[in-house]
């Protein structure tokens, strides 16, 4: 006995089965895609380190440093020859004022 069945019936059950595994691939693929970019984007932010939170932390502080140098070369001549001598003369001024607070 020979069964008949109908060709294109068969082509098109073949292909919606081929299109629907592609799909369901696509979306199981999709979703570790979609995994692997946010934990990339979370490594990023995290490397940038701690942000500033203005309700945790208050800081004002103003750091002065005042530095004059004065240099002096002397140069003297004698029979033996040539001395230089050299004086160094340096004020300076630090100061540092203001508050830090850390909630």
């Amino acid at each position: 006995m020979r069964f008949m069945y109908n060709k294109k019936g068969q082509t098109a059950i073949e292909f919606s089965t081929l299109v629907i595994i592609l799909l369901a691939v696509f979306l199981a693929v999709g979703i570790y895609f979609k995994r692997g970019v946010q934990g990339r984007w979370k490594s990023a932010i995290d490397e940038i380190g701690d942000q500033y939170d203005p309700l945790t932390a208050d800081t004002n502080i103003s750091y002065t440093l005042t530095s004059e140098t004065d240099t002096r070369l002397t140069t003297v001549e004698d029979t033996l020859g040539v001395w230089t001598t050299r004086t160094d003369s340096t004020n300076s001024i630090e100061s540092k004022s203001g508050f830090s607070q850390i909630n």
